[in-house]
């Protein structure tokens, strides 16, 4: 925590200490929903991260697709004059 953050939740802190018990327990909930929402939006991004990661998606054994893609090669020999 950096000297910065200190100080403000230091300054919070003394205005919340001044606040009646039902709103410290409001604070509490709208900071933990708070919490939840960031790490549920954090779980959300590592899951978009890895599913666009994914592999090529086949039932094929490799060695088949493999086959299939040098069979489907085609070449022609063209003479460039220079």
């Amino acid at each position: 925590m950096t000297t910065i953050e200190k100080n403000i939740l230091e300054t919070y802190l003394l205005q919340i200490e001044k606040l009646s018990s039902y709103a410290k327990i409001e604070i509490i909930e709208r900071l933990l929903k708070s919490l939840k929402k960031e790490k549920d939006e954090e779980k959300e991004r590592e899951r978009k991260f890895f599913a666009s990661a994914g592999g090529f998606g086949s039932s094929k054994p490799s060695d088949e697709i493999i086959k299939e893609i040098k069979e489907s090669r085609h070449f022609r020999k063209r003479e460039v004059d220079l």
